[in-house]
């Protein structure tokens, strides 16, 4: 079953990425605006405008222009973008890993307190426990990421000081780093100064992104806990003396960690998605923020090349999702 479930996903992934390209190549260039012109700034006469749009091919037809950058893509070029005349490959890969940075970081925060609190609630069912836990959900659940970014940057920044609410990394560190994965890399070589230094600039923002993300687990886990505990196997579980604690987290937990489990999946990709708006917000230097700056500029081959990342992400978080689902679930693993 799992062979089988991988293969078709795999088969889909070439017609999705093409699909995304293709809807967006085009959405792209039908949208107002001139990007040679922004490109080329106040002043620019008609031939540099002409010139502009021959050097990226933007004066041939929208389906010659997909063509060719479809050709350019098989060789790993994505082309050129037009606010940072850099490749855009380059662009993307240098402002891809602090955003999976930030992701992963929220997601830890993110199951660790939603799954405590859905245990704590279904542990102390009926109780004021669960009326916290209960509120905790339904607050979190109602509150946008960027909006609860504003409230940390409000309480954590402005108001007490006690956390930066801007950047990714303070500038005085005298520190280089190897590759683009700065906390990755400080942890693996034990550099913990720095490391408390980064935390404390990603700490806020992963928060942000993390607390709608944790209302969800605790909501989904905590139901389907207790749709678990009604089963028989719990019942006779309890009915030969088990304690409460352990019917939870042996008979239980195992269980009800499986729809949860497909539904962070999910949600994962909503995750990543809300990057945009957090770092720009905290003016973390991650992908979701050059989104952004690619919009204002319309730098379209930047853009195209941002969504396409984007698209690749959530892909393979789906992937890695059915099939951890499948791992955890006998009946599909076997069947």
């Amino acid at each position: 079953m799992t062979g089988q479930t991988l293969f078709r996903r795999l088969a889909l992934v070439p017609l999705t990425l093409f699909t995304v390209a293709l809807v967006v190549f085009v959405l792209l260039r039908i949208i107002p605006g001139d990007p040679a012109l922004l490109m080329a700034g106040p002043g620019a006469t008609a031939a540099d405008l002409q010139s502009i749009r021959e050097g990226f091919g933007l004066d041939k037809p929208i389906m010659t222009q997909f063509g060719q950058w479809l050709l350019d893509l098989t060789h790993g070029d994505l082309g050129r973008s037009i606010s940072f005349r850099a490749d855009v490959v380059s662009v993307v890969a240098q402002r891809m890993p602090p955003t999976l940075e930030l992701v992963f970081l929220a997601l830890v925060i993110a199951v660790v307190l939603g799954g405590g609190l859905a245990l704590l609630g279904t542990y102390y069912r009926g109780g004021k426990i669960e009326w916290l836990v209960d509120g905790f959900i339904a607050l979190f659940q109602s509150v946008p990421d960027f909006l609860l970014a504003l409230l940390l940057i409000l309480l954590f920044t402005v108001a007490t000081s006690l956390l930066p609410g801007s950047g990714r990394i303070d500038p005085a560190l005298p520190v280089q780093f190897k590759t683009q994965f700065y906390i990755f890399e400080s942890l693996v070589r034990g550099q913990f100064s720095i490391l408390l230094g980064l935390l404390a600039h990603a700490i806020l923002p992963a928060i942000a992104l993390a607390l709608p993300f944790a209302s969800m687990i605790a909501r989904v886990l905590k139901a389907s806990l207790g749709d678990v505990e009604r089963q028989d196997y719990a019942v006779m579980a309890r009915a030969r003396g088990y304690s409460e604690r352990r019917i939870l987290m042996v008979e239980s937990l195992p269980n009800a960690v499986i729809p949860t489990a497909a539904l962070t999946g999910i949600q994962l990709t909503f995750l990543l998605a809300g990057t945009v708006l957090v770092e720009r917000i905290f003016a973390y230097p991650g992908i979701g923020n050059l989104a952004v700056d690619a919009v204002a500029s319309r730098d379209l081959p930047l853009l195209q090349g941002i969504i396409l990342a984007f698209a690749v992400l959530f892909v393979v978080v789906n992937l890695v999702s059915d099939l951890i689902v499948i791992s955890l679930n006998p009946r599909l693993r076997n069947g």
